[in-house]
């Protein structure tokens, strides 16, 4: 990128982010630290548009009525890249010597435009890009805003993984909703093109959940993966079977978000590279259910056993409420040990009528 879009792209997100780091800026753009002074210049100096706090971060003192426009516009012309959000971007560079080489349990995601050739046949190149990149941004932006990672932009789509580098407990649904956000955010660029165009640009989305192992992190936060398994090419493949403006699931994303999210099971579909047929559904939708803990309550609960002493804990606290001195308890412990089911018991109990 020349410098001059390197300062559209910073000024664009210092604008909606506030506050950025030097630091992330130039791990983010790939600056040296004779351009990071120049942009410096330009912002601080020439344009008045941030300050310096403590000469380690900028921050927007603009006016916020002037924001950018959408990504999603006719007219933007920055050239797409896998950008990480500043604060994915620290949390990432923290963590990157733990992180590599650790095996993970992610959801990969592919998003492509379906027909991107013969939509853009004959149109000059930079056209073409101006039609093409506002689709990206909408898919990139769609992934970061649930924590995502986009691991390669492949020309008209991307490829993105959540759950690493940085973990979360509930990659597959943070991975759901952002298609779903994904779709929801096309469908008023879809709508521009075609009243523009007379084209009908439509995304089409594949999800499927396993291992991978992450190989290395470069320090320009590009991460070298190594899929474990079929997990990688069950989302490819699930991609490709869905229709454009459709989202695809795999039967390993579905038993992560069964009850959680709406789906159109369409049966064992033979998939190419694969000797079995696979379960295939189509997402709908979120549903009315926001918490693993209601979902599993849907399927029905195991009977409950165990933490007599976090029980009686919670039993005293509430005999000292009830005579009037109020409390507060704290429940801590690692991911999946039983802390929500141990909130659900107290709340339903007979100790806790009235």
């Amino acid at each position: 990128m020349t410098f001059d879009e390197i300062l559209a792209q910073v000024l664009d997100l210092l604008q909606r982010e506030r506050r950025l780091s030097y630091r992330a800026i130039k791990v983010r753009f790939g600056l040296d630290d004779d351009h990071l002074e120049a942009l410096k210049d330009e912002i601080i100096e020439a344009k008045q548009l941030a300050v310096d706090e403590k000469g380690r971060v900028l921050v927007w003192t603009g006016d916020p009525a002037s924001a950018p426009l959408p990504a999603a516009t006719l007219t933007s012309a920055r050239v797409p890249g896998a950008a990480i959000p500043t604060h994915l971007a620290e949390k990432i560079l923290t963590a990157r010597h733990t992180l590599e080489g650790e095996r993970k349990q992610v959801t990969v995601l592919f998003a492509d435009i379906k027909g991107s050739t013969e939509l853009i046949e004959g149109l000059d190149p930079e056209e073409a890009r101006r039609l093409l990149d506002p689709a990206l941004h909408v898919m990139m932006d769609a992934v970061h805003r649930f924590e995502g990672t986009v691991n390669q932009v492949l020309g008209d789509g991307i490829m993105a993984l959540f759950g690493a580098p940085i973990a979360h407990e509930d990659h597959a649904l943070r991975a759901c909703y952002a298609t779903l956000a994904m779709q929801a955010a096309m469908q008023s660029y879809t709508d521009e093109v075609r009243r523009a165009h007379g084209l009908a640009l439509r995304i089409r989305v594949g999800l499927n959940s396993g291992e991978v192992v992450v190989r290395a992190i470069g320090n320009d936060l590009h991460m070298d993966y190594s899929a474990v398994g079929q997990t990688t090419h069950l989302a490819a493949r699930m991609e490709q079977l869905a229709a454009p403006g459709s989202i695809m699931l795999a039967a390993p994303t579905l038993r992560l978000v069964e009850y959680l999210v709406r789906v159109n099971a369409l049966g064992p579909i033979p998939v190419k590279g694969l000797t079995e047929p696979v379960e295939v559904c189509e997402l709908l939708g979120a549903s009315a259910v926001r918490r693993r803990l209601q979902a599993t309550e849907a399927r029905g609960l195991t009977r409950f056993v165990g933490r007599d002493t976090e029980i009686e804990a919670v039993q005293q606290a509430l005999e000292r409420a009830r005579a009037g001195h109020g409390q507060v308890v704290a429940c801590v412990g690692e991911a999946g040990v039983g802390k929500s089911r141990l909130v659900y018991e107290v709340v339903h109990s007979y100790r806790t009528q009235g």
